[in-house]
C-alpha cells in the first residue's frame, strides 16, 4: 500500500508538470484533434482538385502517320479534351519530356482496310506510365477507338442482317454484397490503425523524454532520487504518466478521426445525391481498435522511458528514440500492404499483429481467439519493456552518465 501511495503521488506530480508544458499539450491534444483531420481533409481536397483540373485540361497528343485516314483524324481532332498537335518526328521523346501527354500510331491504310473489311493492323498508344495526365489522355483515346471498333462491328452485322447482340450473347453484372460499414472498413482498415499507432508513439515520446532526460538536463533528477520515494514507485509513477499521455493522444485521435470520417462521408453522400449510403463507419470497430491499442501504448511508453533514461540531455534523447519511431511505423505500414494477412506466425510479431487484427476488426471480423492472443502477447512485451526500464532506474551508471 505504501508503494501505491508513492506511485500516486509521483503520478499526480508529474502529470501536473506535463499538463503545464505547452509542447506536451501540442503533441497530446493539438496534433490528434486538429492536425490529423486537417491533413486528411486537406490531402483529400487537394487530390480532388488536382484530379478535376487534370480531367478538364486539354491534353496535347500526337498522331503518328494516319495521313491516309482523314476521317479518323477529323474525329480525333473533334474529341473533347484532346488537342492534336503536329508530329515532328520525335513523338516518343516528347511524351517522355511530357511536352505532349500521349501519342497514337495509326496503321497505313487504316480507313481503307476498315471499309474493305480487311485487317487494319494495330493501333498503338504511347503513354508515360505513372503520369496521371498521360493516363487520362490515353483513357480518352482508348474509349474513342473502342467506340469506333464497336461502330464498325455493328455496321458489318447490320449489312448482313444479323443482330447486333450476336457478339454479346450474355452480360456479366457485378453486385456488391458488403454493407457500407464493411466497405469503409476494408478501405480504411489499414490506414486508421497506422495513424493511431503513430500517434500513440508520438504522444508518449515527449513526456518520456521530459521525465527522464529532461530531469537530468534541468538538474532535478538528483532531488527526486533523494526524496523518500522508492525507485520502483518513481519509475511506475513516471511510466503511468507516459501511458496516460499516449492513451489520451490515441483516444483523441480516434474521436477526431471518427468525427472527420462521418463528416466527410456525409459530404460525399450529399454530393452523390442518390440517397444511398455507399460509405459508413462502424463506431464499435473504432472503439474496439482503441482498446486493442492500449497495450501498444503501454509497450512504447516503457520502451521510450527505457531509451530516454540513457540520454544526458533532451536533444540526445531525441536521437535515441527516433529509431523506435521507425520500428513502430514500418510494421504498421506493412499491415496496409495487399496480401499481408494475419497468420499463426504474425500473431507474435509486435505492432504488426495489432495492426493486422485491427484491420480485421474494422471490417467487422472478430476472431476472439486471435484478438485475445495478440492482446496478451503485446501486454507481455510491454511488461518486459517496463521491467527493463525499472532495472535501468536502479543503475547509478545510467542515471548519472557524464
Amino acid at each position: 500500500m505504501r508503494v501505491l501511495r508513492q506511485v500516486r503521488v509521483v503520478y499526480l506530480k508529474e502529470l501536473i508538470d506535463i499538463l503545464r508544458d505547452r509542447r506536451a499539450l501540442i503533441s497530446m491534444i493539438v496534433v490528434p484533434l486538429v492536425v490529423i483531420p486537417l491533413l486528411m481533409f486537406g490531402l483529400g481536397a487537394l487530390s480532388f482538385v488536382v484530379m478535376e483540373q487534370a480531367r478538364q485540361e486539354q491534353h496535347r497528343v500526337i498522331v503518328i502517320d494516319g495521313e491516309d485516314s482523314p476521317g479518323v483524324l477529323d474525329k480525333l481532332g473533334a474529341l473533347q479534351g484532346i488537342t492534336v498537335v503536329p508530329d515532328s518526328g520525335d513523338a516518343i521523346d516528347r511524351v517522355l519530356r511530357r511536352d505532349v501527354r500521349a501519342a497514337v500510331r495509326i496503321p497505313d491504310g487504316f480507313e481503307a482496310a476498315v471499309e474493305e473489311e480487311r485487317s487494319t493492323g494495330e493501333v498503338t498508344l504511347y503513354t508515360f506510365e505513372g503520369d496521371v495526365k498521360s493516363s487520362l489522355a490515353a483513357q480518352v483515346l482508348r474509349e474513342f477507338f473502342r467506340e469506333l471498333r464497336d461502330d464498325v462491328v455493328e455496321r458489318r452485322l447490320t449489312d448482313r442482317d444479323l443482330a447486333a447482340d450476336l457478339l454479346e450473347p450474355f452480360t456479366v453484372e457485378t453486385r456488391n454484397v458488403a454493407p457500407p460499414e464493411k466497405v469503409t472498413g476494408s478501405a480504411l482498415g489499414g490506414v486508421i490503425p497506422y495513424i493511431i499507432i503513430l500517434l500513440c508513439v508520438t504522444g508518449a515520446m515527449y513526456p518520456a523524454m521530459d521525465l527522464t532526460a529532461g530531469e537530468k538536463e534541468r538538474g532535478t533528477m538528483e532531488t527526486i532520487l533523494s526524496s523518500p520515494v522508492s525507485r520502483l514507485a518513481l519509475v511506475l509513477g513516471k511510466y503511468l504518466v507516459v501511458v496516460t499521455a499516449s492513451v489520451a493522444t490515441a483516444l483523441l485521435a480516434v474521436g477526431s478521426l471518427g468525427v472527420a470520417l462521418v463528416f466527410g462521408f456525409s459530404l460525399l453522400e450529399n454530393g452523390a445525391g442518390d440517397g444511398e449510403a455507399l460509405l459508413a463507419l462502424d463506431p464499435l470497430s473504432l472503439v474496439a481498435v482503441f482498446f486493442l491499442l492500449i497495450p501498444v501504448a503501454c509497450l512504447f511508453s516503457a520502451a521510450l522511458l527505457a531509451l530516454s533514461v540513457f540520454a544526458r540531455s533532451f536533444k540526445e534523447a531525441q536521437t535515441y528514440v527516433s529509431p523506435l519511431l521507425l520500428l513502430a511505423i514500418l510494421p504498421a505500414i506493412a499491415a496496409t500492404l495487399p496480401g499481408v494477412e494475419l497468420n499463426s506466425t504474425l500473431l507474435w510479431a509486435p505492432v504488426l499483429n495489432i495492426a493486422l487484427v485491427s484491420k480485421e476488426m474494422m471490417i467487422g471480423s472478430y476472431d476472439w481467439g486471435a484478438i485475445g492472443l495478440v492482446f496478451a502477447t503485446t501486454s507481455l512485451y510491454a511488461a518486459l519493456a517496463l521491467a527493463v526500464a525499472v532495472r535501468l532506474f536502479y543503475r547509478e551508471s545510467v542515471l548519472f552518465r557524464s
